[in-house]
Order: structure tokens, then sequence, then C-alpha cells
């Protein structure tokens, strides 16, 4: 059974650090695929400067091209508002009942998970893989629980709220960004008025 970690965010950008961490979930985890799950919008985050689901998508699609673990998964589009991962779960195991889905987060995130709607059944049922975030190690402390595994990743402390603000400065940041996505966020002038 193919072992699929989903990787759920906005991505308004998705740079350089979302897809070395796929990338090394792959290479040297126990996964097989990625999917990243676009979101609409988080019910936890405020919505200021989020980028059009079309222009996102877009750009996860431009990031991920060549590379065959990588998957853009648009499905939270498709589904009621606000998004909830939980149901997102359900529905791709509903989808796709041979794939073993595993939720992939962030150690910022663990920090919120009891907010999150029905996050022990999202425990018990598809299991979490939390990564590391910059400053946020003292909340993983003491994490030894049953289908909750913590991910030794590399840490590249990069966030698309730092690559929006630079475009919104005039700054360049092109080299924490895929080359393609760089040129679309250029193109469609996505950041520059935040």
């Amino acid at each position: 059974m193919k072992r699929v970690a989903i990787y759920s965010g906005s991505f308004n950008p998705i740079h350089i650090g979302h897809t070395a961490l796929a990338n090394y979930m792959c290479e040297y985890g126990d996964i097989d695929e990625v999917w990243f799950s676009v979101s609409p919008q988080n019910p936890l985050k405020e919505t200021g400067g989020l980028a059009s689901d079309e222009h996102r998508i877009e750009m996860v699609r431009l990031a991920l091209e060549g590379y065959p673990k990588f998957v853009l998964c648009d499905i939270e589009m498709h589904l009621p508002r606000p998004s909830y991962t939980i149901h997102t779960l359900e529905a791709l195991k509903k989808q796709y009942p041979d794939f073993s889905f595993v939720l992939m987060i962030g150690a910022d995130n663990w920090d919120l998970f009891s907010l999150w709607k029905e996050p022990e059944r999202i425990i018990n049922e598809f299991g979490l893989l939390i990564y590391p975030r910059m400053g946020y190690g003292e909340s993983l402390k003491g994490i030894d629980r049953p289908n909750v595994t913590l991910i030794h990743a590399p840490v590249l402390d990069i966030s698309s709220t730092c690559i929006r603000d630079a475009f919104s400065q005039g700054k360049d940041p092109r080299f924490f960004l895929s080359e393609r996505v760089y040129e679309y966020i250029c193109k469609h002038q996505i950041y520059q008025q935040v």
C-alpha cells in the first residue's frame, strides 16, 4: 500500500523550504509520495495577503514539476468551507481507499493542534508526522504517543510571510523560490502590493 504524507497549507507562496522538507520525507522517511494540499483558508489564520486560490494552485503546480514523488492536491477547493483537515483526510480516504494517508504538520501547528476540529480522530485514524520549526523545539519535548512521529528533518528558516514582505518592499527573494514560481509571481505581480 502506497504511503502518502498530506502536506496541507496555504502555500502563499510555496517556497524551497516546503519542497526541501517534502523531498527529505520521500528520500529519507517512510513515505512514497507527498501530496501538497492547497487550502482555501485556514480557519485559525487571518485572510490578509492571501493570493487567489488559482494563483496558489498554479504556483504549487510549477514548484512540483519534474519530481514524480510530489503531487498537487486541490481537493480542499471542492469541499465545504471553512476547510477542516479531518474532512480533507476523510475525502481522500474515500477517494483513494488503496492508499495510506498520514498528516504532516510543523511544530508550530502542534502548538495549536488541540484547537483543530477533531484532533484526536486525526491522530488515531491517520497519524501525524511533526517536522521541526525554528523556535518550537520546547513544545515537542515529551511527545511520546502512538501515531505521532517527530521528524528529524533539516530546519530551513524560510517563511512565506517574509517572502511576501520582500516582494511588497521591492526586495528580490528569488533564491527562496523555484525559478518558475518566482517568474510567475513577478509576471502576475501577486505580492507587490500586500
